[in-house]
């Protein structure tokens, strides 16, 4: 094995992580985005619109 497969074997190895982070954080992202859409469809707020009504606290 040479050095510079070492190193390419490295960069790559990483760059596939950071594909895959990124891809996972997207995709989650996605999810959650359309997780709240129905339940606010249902008619689940957020605790953070209630303050914004004019809640005492």
């Amino acid at each position: 094995m040479s050095h510079a497969f070492y190193i390419y074997a490295s960069y790559g190895f990483t760059g596939g992580m950071v594909a895959t982070v990124i891809a996972w954080t997207w995709l989650d992202g996605h999810f959650r985005r359309r997780e709240l859409a129905s339940l606010e469809a249902i008619g689940i707020r957020r605790r953070s619109e209630r303050k914004a009504e004019g809640d005492s606290r």
